[in-house]
This record gives C-alpha cells, sequence and structure tokens, in this order.
C-alpha cells in the first residue's frame, strides 16, 4: 500500500508525530507557517495537512493543492481555515473538539480567583515594599458568587462543574439551546437570555465561536449591562470584544477587572490601551495549552488525520 504524505506547518508533539510517521510519509517543520511560499510549493505534494491557528488556510494557499484531502486543526476555533473553498474541493476538516476543554476550565477558575482576590496588584504591591494586607480583605471568595457561561456548549459545561465544585452558581446563555436549563448531574444550570446573564453574574466567561453574530457582541452597551464592579474572562476569541471599550470600562472602575487570553489581533503587538489597567491578566493564547492538553490535542488530530486518510486508500 502507498504512504500518503503529511505537511505539518506548526508544533505536534513528539508522539503524535511518531504515530504519523509510522503510517505515512511526514514533512514535519513547525515554523514552515512563516514561510507562505514555502508552504504553497510543499502543500502541492501532499495529502494531508496539519495545523494549529497560525496557519491560514485559505483560498490562495489552497489554490494548487489538488492532492489534499484532509486538514487537521490542532485545536477548536476554525476561522484560520477557509471551509468554503475546503467543502468546494473537497477537502475534509478535523478540529480536536473537546481535548484541551479541562486546560480552558482550568483558566476560567484560576482567573476567576485571581481577578476576584487581586492577585496581579497584590503581587506587584508587594514587590513594590507597599505591605498592602489591609487593601484586599474586602476582596471575596468564589462561593456563592455567580458564573455567567456565555456559550454553554462542551467547554462551558466542563467550566460549569468545575465552578459548581467551588461553590458557585451557574447560570449561562447559549441562542443554540433552547430548553430553560440544563442539568449537569445533581445541578440544573438555568438558560437565561444575554441580558439576564449580564446584569445578575459577578464574573462573566465567553465560550462562543468567532460569526459575524458575534463580532464585537461585547461592546459598550453591552458591556454596560454587565454588574458594577464584575468581570470578563475571554478563552474564545478577541473580535467578539471590543477592547477599547473594555479598557474604557476598566480604567474607570466600571468593571472590577478582565482575563483576556485572546485578542483581536494574534500575536498581540500593540496593547497600549490596556497599559496602567491594574486588574488585568493578559496571556498569549495559552488557556488551552498546556503539557496533557497539547498531548491529547495532537495524538487525536494524528489519529482522526490517519484514519481519514486510510479509509481512502
Amino acid at each position: 500500500m502507498d504512504m500518503s504524505a503529511i505537511l505539518i506547518s506548526e508544533f505536534i508533539s513528539s508522539q503524535a508525530l511518531e504515530t504519523l510517521k509510522a503510517h505515512h510519509q511526514v514533512d514535519y517543520r513547525p515554523e514552515l507557517y512563516q514561510d507562505l511560499d514555502a508552504l504553497r510549493i510543499s502543500l502541492a505534494k501532499v495529502d494531508g495537512l496539519i495545523v494549529r491557528n497560525l496557519t491560514k488556510v485559505n483560498a490562495d494557499l489552497l489554490k494548487n493543492a489538488d492532492r489534499l484531502k484532509v486538514v487537521g486543526r490542532l485545536g477548536v476555533g476554525l476561522e484560520n481555515i477557509d471551509l468554503q473553498t475546503c467543502a468546494q474541493k473537497k477537502i475534509a476538516v478535523i478540529p480536536a473538539t473537546g481535548a484541551n476543554a479541562d486546560s480552558v476550565a482550568e483558566y476560567v477558575i484560576g482567573t476567576s480567583i485571581a481577578l476576584m482576590r487581586g492577585f496581579a496588584s497584590a503581587s506587584s504591591e508587594t514587590l513594590a515594599g507597599t505591605w498592602p494586607r489591609l487593601n484586599f480583605s474586602s476582596r471575596h471568595e468564589l462561593a456563592d458568587r455567580v458564573l455567567g457561561i456565555v456559550g454553554f456548549g462542551s467547554i462551558g459545561r466542563i467550566v460549569a462543574q468545575k465552578a459548581i465544585a467551588m461553590k458557585m452558581k451557574c447560570i449561562a446563555f447559549d441562542p443554540a439551546i433552547q430548553e430553560s436549563h440544563i442539568e449537569l448531574g445533581t445541578h440544573a444550570v438555568p438558560i437565561l437570555s444575554l441580558h439576564q446573564v449580564l446584569q445578575q453574574s459577578d464574573v462573566i466567561t465567553l465560550h462562543l465561536p468567532f460569526l459575524p453574530e458575534t463580532k464585537n457582541l461585547f461592546n459598550a452597551t453591552t458591556l454596560d449591562l454587565m454588574k458594577a464592579g464584575a468581570y470578563l474572562i475571554n478563552t474564545a476569541r478577541g473580535k467578539i470584544v471590543d477592547e477599547i471599550a473594555l479598557a474604557e470600562r476598566l480604567q474607570s472602575g466600571r468593571l472590577g477587572g478582565a482575563a483576556l487570553d485572546v485578542f483581536a489581533n494574534e500575536p498581540a503587538k500593540d496593547l497600549n490601551h490596556f497599559k496602567g489597567i491594574p486588574n488585568l491578566i493578559l496571556t498569549p493564547h495559552i488557556a488551552g495549552v498546556t503539557t496533557e492538553s497539547n498531548e491529547r490535542v495532537s495524538l487525536m488530530i494524528a489519529r482522526e488525520v490517519n484514519s481519514f486518510l486510510e479509509s481512502r486508500t
């Protein structure tokens, strides 16, 4: 049986790489996404492509990829993949759905604690020698606080399970859910309108895909519906939040703080609008990236791509 050829243009775990090499000819160049000409030339010679979020799989890149049968996405977001062109060329697209959900959920719980307790500013003030212990005696525990989950798919539900274990009260909004509540073990999470979630939540976490209808969903008007002093966590997609509007409400004290793992433009180079805001956590799209989740994501896509190609030879 002839071996299929696979191109991997971003990093993948060593175990997943060996899994693929056992069945296919593999061209692994984790920095290839930076060289579009070389990427385009190499793509014309392979049956499968595996990417993360930095390889832009658009119509131009796919123009001469006549052999290509499948694109494996080491993650869940598909904004960097032209799904319409892939469909026209009969190229299957396989995301790693659910493989990094626990890592994202841990990030949400961790940053919720850090924001509500003010750990970031406590650290900088302690380092400066001010010993600001009394300033943090009015901070709050997670228990009995309301977590609003905007987007209640697989990740949102795992977030809820972990939050419930911390004795938080969870409510959710998801336009795709018609039920009045979702059962999670012995707990029921009410499904409310976005307006209700915004007004009732102490912490809001976003788990929505980036679509035309979710672009800048959290804008000046929406942010002003949130409870005074509430916190916003975004691990979904940067363009769901109007960064300027958010920065203004953080600077004024209208909102209590935010944790942003995703940005309108990535890699984020200009975040000057967030400078000087004390209760703010900014991270470089790492919520779903841990040693464990990378292994799960990589192995899932290796196995799925392998299975797909074998079924077509």
